[in-house]
């Protein structure tokens, strides 16, 4: 057998398995720990049950297991199988099965002791795939409560050992150092610019690679519409010996397997997503062109959507991916990024568990019994995204109120599917089996097809027929698996229970927050009944559907673009939902009309089937809905508000007595001390009559209103009798009123121990003195002010000693 890198750390692997049942395994990439760790634990006779060994992909899988086979020189199926969804080798003689994450959980679910199990292996466990967290999180529960003899072991290549260790129990760390040749690592010499296209530019720097070097050349790319375009770029581009070899998940296991056998003759060019980062070891490459970009799945609690945004590799993605050229031979690597970028790369990637939609995991959780925070969890979900997953199962009757699981929703742990599709299959029966395949996986159609769901239905049924019908191209080995796929799932479910459900209708029990109805005035714009906005292009045949189910959206959470919908009616609505829809009435400010609005609406959700006119609606309501017209439109004070605001904010200021009438503090309780004065007020004319001053003057009680008419009083009585307004929005509080009306005032006026301002005016009512000593102008200014003012106003009286004068607002009488 040849000796690879990792046989160095079998020893100490062997013996910390023996003594402690667990550890973790630290290897790079091509030290042969997938195919080389099981059979050794086999051979030294660890466990005389079955050794399970967890891939994160199904070509992983499959290659693991033939080629620990070939070293047997069995077929698989006999001592190494596996099992994938959709397929499966093997026989009562098989001690080591290969097997997807999602299938551990399954297995787990139906067996929580995991009978005729030995060991559990979670291969390539860097990759932090929410089925392996959870996997490993079940079984340390088993482990600790079943099966103290349960054989645990994490394998990575660029896992940080430490935090893994420590939640499996302080476990051994056994680390092997490889035998990777050296790389030489190419980078740009300045960045791209930000109008380059990626792969226009990752065709130039294939090129460059080409000419440059030797062997294989495995090119790094996001995903397959990237491969795609730059299989296309590349064509007579390249030395025709070169063959070109797309390598991502959803091909057929054929065409993979073509891309990582060895080239027969010529050069091998293999343009792949992260597919190839681990587990799978494609012969003969020298060279690796990284593009430097990953794509990856973000859901947003906020919208309850996920959406695929492609974003930065991480330090340890491009390790991983370098590491590929060294594996044979000395290699190169070719990044499509410069030196200087590198530093701004982030070192990991996030754990699914952190950036995926967790109703899957909800449910899984749910149907164990456990909370989020019962379980060992290397990376707790985050508090919001599960809290939408929930929400979402209980829609879906999946969970009861108290989140507890129901019967319903063992039936849908059951089904390999998202939960939102195993609640149309289990509803619909296998009718739904086509539509829920189809939305399981990859559209099928051309990017350039309209939305309607119904065109990719009619591929999957009649492929010849919508050929000849419709010019958006089908992709054939897409539609041959999803129904391979859909017959395997219509076996799963008994038939249908409702019978005779249109498309549009079970597309709705799998989606009901995502019905959409077509905004007022807008064709291609639509608020979904789960209370988000979404957004077809205008030119779509499906834009001007009145109703539709929204099957796919790209996740932004302002306004989702719908990338695949189909047309519903009503009538199929009311009978699906008539349990949910009934009519609401509700009193709304609109911005718009700059009024309130009093509506009853028939609503499924957001979604409004009806709405009439709510002719008595009731004064409360209408009140409480202008509060929202108020904090649109802002206080409006009166001069008898704003002079009674200020004086409590003087006497607040000094006593702190009173209450706080800021602005600020008003807006935040305005349905304190406005709303019950509120009634009547239904517009923004309403509100601009409105006085605040009585509303303001209820916010104090009797007490209250005594300690403010005492410290800051409303009005100034003048020598006549009259009162006149105190203005307290000044540094000083102030008067203004006619000279003659002060006649024989022989003292200043005051507010407790403070002068008051006092502006004297001209019989015209123009100021003529601002004075804060009544007394001290009568004895010096006044003299002058008289002068001037008898022969403005000879009309009037202008007494030489106006202190022994009698006030008046009159004029002298006629003759004198």
């Amino acid at each position: 057998m040849t000796t690879l890198p990792i046989h160095s750390a079998l020893p100490d692997l062997l013996t910390a398995l023996t003594n402690r049942s667990r550890a973790v395994l630290q290897a790079p990439p091509g030290a042969g720990k997938t195919t080389v760790v099981p059979l050794t634990m086999l051979e030294a006779g660890l466990t005389t049950g079955r050794i399970l060994m967890l891939e994160p992909r199904r070509l992983a899988a499959r290659a693991a297991a033939e080629r620990m086979a070939q070293t047997l020189g069995e077929p698989v199926g006999q001592t190494v199988g596996y099992r994938i969804r959709g397929d499966a080798k093997i026989s009562k003689s098989t001690r080591i099965e290969v097997v997807t994450e999602g299938i551990l959980t399954r297995m787990i679910q139906s067996d929580a002791e995991l009978s005729g199990i030995g060991a559990v292996i979670f291969d390539e466990f860097h990759e932090r795939s929410l089925n392996a967290d959870l996997g490993l999180a079940l079984c340390l529960e088993i482990a600790e409560a079943l099966r103290d003899d349960l054989i645990l072991l994490a394998m990575s290549a660029t896992l940080d050992a430490g935090p893994v260790a420590a939640l499996m129990g302080d476990v051994p760390v056994i680390t092997s150092q490889g035998r990777a040749f050296p790389v030489d690592i190419r980078w740009l010499d300045r960045p791209l610019g930000p109008k380059t296209r990626l792969e226009e530019a990752t065709a130039t720097l294939i090129q460059q690679a080409v000419s440059e070097t030797e062997g294989g050349v495995l090119v790094f790319l996001p995903g397959e519409g990237e491969i795609r375009r730059t299989e296309a770029l590349l064509k007579g581009r390249l030395p025709t010996d070169c063959d070109i070899r797309p390598l991502f998940g959803a091909m057929e296991f054929g065409k993979q397997r073509a891309a990582i056998e060895p080239a027969k003759s010529g050069r091998k060019v293999v343009l792949a997503t992260s597919i190839a980062e681990t587990s799978l070891t494609i012969q003969d490459v020298r060279v690796v062109v990284d593009a430097g970009r990953a794509r990856r799945a973000r859901f947003d609690p906020g919208s309850g959507m996920s959406r695929l945004v492609t974003e930065k590799v991480t330090k340890a993605e491009a390790t991983q991916r370098t590491g590929r050229a060294g594996r044979v031979a000395e290699g190169q690597c070719y990044r499509l990024w410069t030196k200087g970028e590198e530093g701004g790369l982030q070192p990991f990637p996030p754990a699914e568990i952190e950036t995926a939609d967790l109703a899957g995991l909800a449910l899984e959780l749910a149907l164990w019994g456990a909370s989020p925070s019962d379980l060992a969890l290397l990376t707790a979900p985050n508090p919001g995204a599960f809290a939408e997953a929930r929400s979402l199962l209980r829609m879906l009757q999946a969970l009861d109120a108290q989140n507890r699981i129901t019967d319903h929703g063992r039936a849908l742990a059951a089904l390999p599917l998202h939960p939102r599709l195993a609640h149309m299959l289990t509803v619909a029966g296998p009718d739904a089996a086509v539509l829920a395949a189809l939305l399981a996986d990859r559209d099928p159609l051309a990017r350039s097809a309209p939305v309607d769901l119904s065109l990719r239905l009619s591929a999957l049924r009649d492929l010849r027929g919508y050929t000849d019908r419709h010019p958006f191209s089908a992709n054939r080995g897409a539609i041959e698996r999803i129904k391979s796929e859909a017959k395997r799932l219509a076996k799963r479910v008994k038939p249908d229970r409702k019978g005779g459900m249109s498309d549009a209708e079970m597309a709705a029990l799998a989606y009901p927050d995502r019905i959409g109805l077509r905004r007022k005035g807008d064709a291609a714009r639509y608020i979904l009944s789960g209370g988000k906005g979404a957004v077809m292009d205008d030119h779509d045949p499906l834009a001007g559907a009145r109703l539709i189910v929204a099957t796919d959206l790209d996740g932004n959470p302002r306004e989702a673009r719908i990338r695949q919908a189909i047309q519903i009616n009503e009538a199929e609505l009311r009978g699906l939902f008539a349990d949910q829809i009934g009519w609401i009435d509700h009193c709304e400010w609109s911005r718009r009309d700059r009024r309130v609005i009093a509506r009853t609406q028939e609503k499924l959700g957001a979604v409004v089937l009806d709405d009439r006119i709510w002719k008595d609606a009731p004064p409360e309501a209408i009140a409480r809905a202008m509060l929202d017209g108020v904090r649109d439109l802002g206080l409006v004070p009166s001069d008898a508000a704003k002079r009674f605001i200020a004086r409590v904010k003087l006497v607040r200021d000094a006593e702190n007595a009173l209450p706080d009438m800021s602005d600020p503090a008003l807006m935040d309780s305005l349905e304190d001390w406005l709303l019950p004065h509120l009634s009547g007020v239904k517009t923004a004319e309403g509100w601009k009559k409105f006085d605040l001053l009585n509303p303001l003057r209820a916010m104090l009680d009797w007490t209250q209103m005594q300690v403010l008419d005492r410290a800051a009083p409303a009005h100034f009585t003048t020598p006549l009798g009259r009162q006149i307004p105190i203005d307290y929005s000044g540094e000083v509080p102030e008067i203004s009123l006619r000279l003659q009306e002060m006649f024989g005032q022989t003292s200043h006026p005051m507010v407790g121990r403070t002068p008051l301002k006092v502006t004297l005016l001209s019989p015209a009512r123009r100021p003529v003195q601002t004075t804060m000593d009544i007394p001290g102008f009568w004895a010096s200014s006044y003299a002058d002010v008289r002068k001037d003012m008898r022969g403005k106003y000879p009309k009037h009286p202008w007494p030489e000693d106006p202190t022994q004068a009698d006030p008046t607002l009159r004029a002298k009488p006629r003759g004198r």
